[in-house]
């Protein structure tokens, strides 16, 4: 299986008791997006209309994966992205080469990865990290709501993947400024017909559809409109190595792992 993003990047921020936050999934500034651009040759975000979007960074400001903020002091990313307490959580970036000052560099005070991710298979692949210090909101930093375990996001949805991965599956390294794609939803079923039984329940599909998620993208996040408000809806996880964009790509079905996630928050 050619694991699209095995090289590229969950952030849940919880309060005390695992309370979220309910007034998530509102950027103050709005995105626009024009319909099914890709981010592999991709379309630039508007600044800070993403503000849960992370860059889980190491060796100094290498950028590795995605991720997204889901409370103050949590993250949610992959669990293949193999993220270290030594790594660095940025909050409030846009272009990686020139730093604004809406940009927060955080510390990690603990990292959960899912027991049951299996790297064979790509199974339960989400990873949650506790921030050793609160992000602080504002207009470029706020969280993403989560679904329930019970929600439901139909075949056909158009959803949005953001992320500074590759814009080329060919490039060296990837794009300075943040980059968005809109992407149609799959069925598992219609799903099964590019990957076969390697799609599971815990696994949703979008893309196929001329745009795609590409290396760097991974641990980011897959967001649909719910009730006026951007969710949670997919982990970027895996797909075609050549990030072909006529495949669809795989992401952790977060409606699947709400449960363990309530669960670490619940326990931490």
């Amino acid at each position: 299986m050619a694991l699209l993003w095995l090289l590229s990047c969950l952030a849940l921020v919880g309060f005390a008791r695992a309370t979220l936050p309910e007034d998530c999934g509102v950027p103050a500034i709005a995105p626009v997006v024009r319909g099914y651009t890709r981010i592999v040759n991709g379309e630039p975000a508007v600044p800070g209309s993403w503000p849960w979007q992370v860059s889980l960074q190491r060796y100094g400001s290498f950028h590795f994966c995605g991720g997204s903020l889901i409370s103050e002091n949590w993250v949610v990313t992959a669990a293949h992205c193999g993220v270290r307490k030594t790594d660095k959580v940025v909050v409030g970036a846009y272009d990686q080469n020139n730093p604004s000052t809406a940009q927060q560099t955080l510390t990690i005070e603990k990292v959960f990865k899912n027991p049951k991710f299996n790297l064979l298979t790509i199974r339960d692949d989400i990873t949650l990290i506790k921030l050793a210090t609160p992000a602080q909101f504002s207009d470029r930093v706020s969280p993403v709501c989560l679904p329930k375990a019970t929600d439901e996001f139909a075949g056909g949805t158009t959803c949005v993947t953001t992320g500074w991965g590759l814009t080329d599956s060919s490039d060296s390294e990837t794009p300075a400024v943040l980059q968005q794609a809109a992407l149609p939803l799959l069925t598992n079923a219609q799903c099964k017909e590019f990957w076969g039984y390697r799609i599971r329940d815990v696994m949703v599909c979008a893309g196929a559809d001329g745009a795609s998620s590409c290396m760097g993208d991974s641990g980011g996040p897959l967001v649909c409109q719910k009730d006026g408000a951007w969710t949670l809806v997919g982990i970027v996880s895996w797909g075609s190595s050549p990030c072909d964009t006529q495949t669809p790509g795989v992401y952790a079905r977060v409606t699947e792992l709400r449960d363990w996630i309530d669960s670490i928050l619940e326990a931490n």
